[in-house]
């Protein structure tokens, strides 16, 4: 039995190398094709690994049927990333990073139904030198979209709602070294990322690789197979789960006869597998991190109502425009009245939620209410009680004393303190601060 990867391959190919010399001489005439020779190979080859197996019940890197490999964790790798986290399980790695984002950065996609969106989604990247060959890198494969799919729809369930966590999240899985079970690496790698950035994820979810050798009435399931296993074994399922249920799974399969026996084996072997990886995950972050990045985004959202959305928005968009030029913020806004406010710093998106709630409030009668003065007039002051709502003072309402010229005694800019004392048909606001003022 040879537990590293590299050595058996090693070991592998210089006995192919003498079974070529032996069968393909090269002074004289061979009474095989080179492809003959290599297919029987491969047969010898699996047929040896699949009774040793059988007969001994123990794997080609020494372990026993339900034994899973080595498993180390390093969370926060990349201090730069909003989470990132380096899980190794055997001769398998991956680096996962989660950025976080705003609505703007959701993954837009087309359908024949109309374009729609995604908060939450997972890339996958299986480059060569993962199993340590030179190639091109290009667009996604059929296999990187797949296993990315896989990986995705496993932690979806676990993911916070919309309300509750208003983020868009990007998680990507860079594979480093491969020896089977890298999509299953890149759910546990995945979970460990978003739980470093913060992400506040119901239960955490790991995943684990099952295989199967079936010769006749017998068979042995294994738990967290090799490449080698998958390539020479008649099964490759998947299954990943949280502590309470499965989440997602996929199966491959290369024979018929797969019977309910095996198959309860097969979830039962695989949940103890995925329970034991959770608790290893788990023993490095028991939970997802209180304190996000310093350098993910602040989102906040707040509600209005639907029918003031367009008074945020304002003719052509030049209100919200004012808005973010004058915060430095970005602003999202549903059809449902959500308004998300994102910026790198909290006093900026308060800044924001003061003015968006400025100009979504009801103007009270009978309120009193904290203004600035907007403007001087001969006849009264216009102070603006909420962002973008003006009301007039009347000069016969600013104080008991008459008063000659305002210009006198107030500037544009300074505060007032005033009382609304009607709202016409029009709209117009009613103000007066004597109303406020103990008679001398």
């Amino acid at each position: 039995m040879i537990e590293n990867k590299k050595a058996r391959e090693t070991a592998v190919s210089e006995i192919h190398a003498k079974v070529k010399d032996t069968l393909l001489p090269a002074d004289g005439e061979a009474k095989f094709s080179p492809v003959d020779v290599a297919m029987a190979f491969k047969k010898v080859q699996s047929d040896l690994m699949r009774k040793s197996v059988l007969d001994s019940g123990v794997r080609c890197d020494g372990r026993k049927k339900d034994e899973i490999r080595p498993i180390w964790i390093e969370p926060g790798l990349l201090p730069r990333t909003h989470g990132s986290t380096l899980f190794t399980r055997g001769e398998t790695q991956t680096v996962a990073v989660c950025t976080l984002g705003a609505e703007n950065m959701a993954q837009r996609y087309e359908t024949l139904h109309g374009e729609d969106s995604h908060r939450f989604y997972m890339q996958y990247f299986f480059p060569p030198f993962s199993v340590g060959e030179v190639g091109r890198i290009g667009p996604p494969g059929r296999r990187e979209v797949g296993h990315g799919k896989l990986a995705e729809r496993a932690l979806v369930p676990s993911l916070p709602s919309r309300t509750e966590f208003p983020y868009v999240v990007r998680l990507e899985s860079n594979i480093t070294e491969s020896n089977g079970s890298s999509s299953m690496a890149s759910v546990c790698g995945g979970c460990l990322a978003m739980m470093d950035a913060g992400v506040p994820l119901s239960r955490p979810v790991s995943g684990i690789a099952m295989g199967l050798i079936l010769e006749g009435d017998r068979h042995i399931v294994l738990s967290d197979i090799l490449g080698i296993e998958d390539a020479l074994g008649d099964m490759d399922f998947k299954v990943t789960g949280d502590q309470q249920g499965i989440t997602a799974f996929q199966m491959d399969i290369k024979v018929e006869g797969i019977t309910p026996a095996i198959m309860k084996t097969a979830l039962m072997q695989a949940k103890d597998g995925r329970i034991h990886i959770l608790n290893k995950m788990l023993e490095v972050m028991p939970e997802p991190r209180k304190q996000m990045s310093e350098y993910a985004p602040r989102i906040e959202t707040m509600q209005v109502k639907p029918s003031k959305i367009a008074t945020i928005i304002g003719p052509g968009g030049k209100q919200i425009r004012a808005i973010i030029e004058e915060t430095g913020v970005e602003i999202d806004i549903n059809d449902e009245g959500i308004v998300a406010i994102t910026a790198t710093d909290l006093k900026s998106i308060q800044r924001a939620k003061d003015i968006i709630h400025g100009l979504t409030a009801e103007i009270e009668i009978g309120r009193t209410y904290h203004g600035k003065i907007k403007s001087i007039v001969p006849f009264g002051l216009f102070v603006e009680v909420l962002p973008g709502k003006e009301g007039l003072c009347h000069i016969s309402e600013v104080d008991h004393q008459r008063i000659e010229d305002l210009n006198d005694s107030y500037k544009v800019g300074d505060e007032v303190s005033v009382k609304v004392l009607d709202i016409n048909e029009r709209g117009q606001i009613k103000l007066s601060r004597k109303a406020l003022l103990v008679k001398a």
